[in-house]
């Protein structure tokens, strides 16, 4: 049976393409911590294997008998949310059924019957030590999904774990693996009481915070060449890399890709047929604009004011996007999520290329929606895009409806770029791409539009350069340095058809007919066309 990407829960080996669950994480560091008895958190954004590699590290340990390993997901105590008993006993009938499975003997579940009556604060960590006492060997426990839980019911799982982590090993687990999307130290419990707790108060036992990283190049190329080992269907060699910038390795992003253009794009079901880069990028908008589950969670983790807070400032290249102007938890709320990315001596940025498409879409996804513009009317005989006619039409249209329109964003401040980039991505829908740059700390967006000019991979290629910028000192020194910057831009994206530089004047002290013009200047042997709006 031919087995395929997998893009939904935990992967199977014998039906999807796999990488080793147990090299996506130092597997030795992990078994010191173990045998140290020592608790630790498992984290990653979400869809990243996290299940996976747990259900592989369990049967790994229950395979070598030194320990029972038992996986326990608590997801489904998150539906009665403060109703502490209700997610306790949840909790221990899940810990019960799988401790069952583990070890096949179903008398066990006694001790869940024994803990009935206690009270509710102690029932959990009463049952951990009762189970420990009445196993053959240590205990090691993994709670995935422990960050579903909120509030007191939250505050009391933690506890009750710190509670009995003196008794370990015969007492109670050896050790306790808590894997979610986030450290347990992020979190911000919020009480019944009113009380704000933290997880790092709630669970100061935690010994050591590891994180699941993302594929590398070379993991994706095993995982597409399982693909090809086991049908015959080939990746052009520039296919890797462009996965590579698409996605930088988010694991479900990668098995998206390779499921929508061997799987989902049926002409590729024909095995003889050689996957393209165009292909790729195909595939890759398809996945965009269908708003799979994983995209759709993304948005709405956009809307989210922490979020905001540290995405906005990307979009718009403003220096408020320094760190030390922003709470640190919630840069590291946004890094958690797989959003963005911050590395040693450079500016935090956007995770992926993918990303870097979805955010400014899914904001405003409504907007374009709500525009009217066709592409016929903004083509040339030859199936090249008139930009001066869709940039004058897109002046009166910023001149009619910007306040209105950029009122409608919850990022108001990235508004008129996130309004120009609805309006062209309108026009390019169906017929070309853009691709998109965000400039942080240098106040702009860059944009590069590709529009084919034939049908097939490999013809000739409309390319523009855009560069955005919102205006906030002397109009004539922004146009100095954009101009210096769109060259720059150009000469990086190399055969650039037109440049053109658009710069929004928000001061509100100037008049529509002071604020709307446009003219060629010529910079570096280049003719640039500067947009006033």
């Amino acid at each position: 049976m031919e087995r395929y990407f997998n893009t939904a829960g935990p992967n199977k080996p014998s039906l999807s393409y796999t990488l080793d669950p147990l090299s996506r994480f130092d597997l030795e560091e992990i078994l010191m911590l173990i045998r140290q008895t020592k608790y630790f958190v498992l984290h990653a954004p979400r869809q990243t294997g996290k299940t996976s590699c747990l259900l592989a590290l369990r049967d790994y340990l229950n395979a070598h008998d030194d320990y029972i390993a038992v996986y326990a997901n608590v997801e489904g105590g998150q539906a009665a949310r403060n109703d502490v008993g209700r997610v306790i006993k949840s909790t221990i009938d899940t810990l019960s059924r799988e401790t069952i499975k583990v070890i096949g003997d179903k008398d066990i579940r006694s001790v869940r019957d024994n803990v009935q009556d206690e009270g509710i604060d102690a029932m959990l960590s009463s049952y951990l030590s009762q189970l420990c006492e009445a196993l053959p060997k240590p205990l090691v426990l993994f709670i995935d999904e422990i960050d579903s839980l909120v509030g007191d019911s939250l505050v009391s799982v933690l506890r009750q774990l710190r509670a009995g982590y003196a008794d370990r090993p015969a007492h109670f687990p050896q050790s306790v693996v808590l894997c979610g999307v986030r450290d347990v130290r992020d979190y911000r419990i919020h009480t019944t009481s009113g009380e704000i707790i933290t997880g790092g108060s709630a669970f100061n036992i935690k010994a050591k915070s590891l994180r699941l990283g993302d594929f590398t190049l070379d993991e994706i190329r095993e995982l597409y060449g399982q693909h090809t080992a086991e049908t015959g269907q080939r990746f052009e060699e520039e296919c890797f890399p462009f996965v590579w910038q698409a996605t930088e390795g988010q694991p479900w992003l990668v098995n998206a890709l390779g499921n929508e253009v061997t799987n989902e794009m049926r002409e590729n079901r024909d095995r003889s047929v050689v996957i393209t880069p165009e292909m790729m990028y195909r595939a890759q908008e398809r996945i965009i604009y269908r708003r799979d589950t994983h995209i759709d969670i993304l948005i709405d983790k956009l809307r989210e004011d922490r979020v905001r807070r540290v995405i906005e400032p990307i979009l718009t290249g403003t220096d408020e996007a320094d760190d030390s102007l922003m709470p640190s938890d919630d840069i590291q709320y946004a890094v958690d999520l797989g959003l963005i990315k911050r590395e040693v001596g450079k500016p935090r940025r956007i995770a992926n290329a993918i990303y870097r498409e979805i955010i400014p879409r899914g904001l405003t996804w409504s907007t374009q929606d709500g525009l009217t513009q066709q592409p016929q009317w903004y083509q040339n005989a030859d199936g090249s895009l008139n930009m001066e006619k869709m940039l004058l039409d897109f002046q009166q249209f910023f001149r009619q409806n910007a306040d209105s329109w950029i009122g409608r964003f919850d990022y108001a401040e990235a508004g008129p770029q996130l309004l120009l980039q609805a309006f062209l991505q309108r026009v390019v829908n169906g017929g070309g791409y853009i691709d998109r740059e965000y400039g942080l700390g240098r106040r702009r967006t860059d944009l590069l539009i590709r529009k084919p000019l034939t049908d097939g991979y490999g013809g000739p290629v409309q390319r523009v350069v855009m560069e955005l910028k919102i205006l906030r000192g002397d109009l004539q020194k922004t146009i100095e340095k954009g101009l210096r910057q769109t060259s720059e831009y150009m000469d990086l994206c190399g055969a650039v058809d037109e440049g053109h530089f658009i710069v929004f004047d928000r001061k509100g002290d100037k008049s529509w007919d002071d604020r709307i013009w446009h003219r060629t200047e010529c910079y570096n042997g280049r003719d640039i066309t500067v947009w006033g709006m």
